[in-house]
């Protein structure tokens, strides 16, 4: 299942709050149209068969296609700030062992 942290998801609303974006308009997952095996962020609204990211007032902040959500099975969307920079980032928690 992927999880989106709290964090990640206060940033993705700040994102769409400072450019005043549309309530129906979300940030969403695609994969790089340039970039194999890479994945970007862009504005967008729902479509259908989505999965939809919701902060804990109701706010849709991050659509994910049907299509892609296979690869993202047991992926953690976090943002984080370091000294190397800020972002958000995509990982896959190593398996138990």
């Amino acid at each position: 299942m992927l999880t989106v942290t709290m964090t990640a998801k206060e940033k993705f609303k700040e994102a769409l709050q400072t450019r005043k974006m549309d309530l129906e308009i979300a940030v969403r997952i695609i994969p790089s149209p340039s970039k194999p095996n890479w994945l970007e962020l862009v504005f967008d609204k729902e479509k259908e068969g989505d999965q939809v990211v919701r902060t804990e007032e109701g706010r849709k902040v991050l659509l994910i296609g049907a299509e892609l959500m296979p690869a993202l099975e047991e992926v953690v969307i976090d943002y984080r700030e370091t000294p190397e920079g800020t972002g958000f980032t995509i990982s896959k928690p190593a398996p138990n062992a």
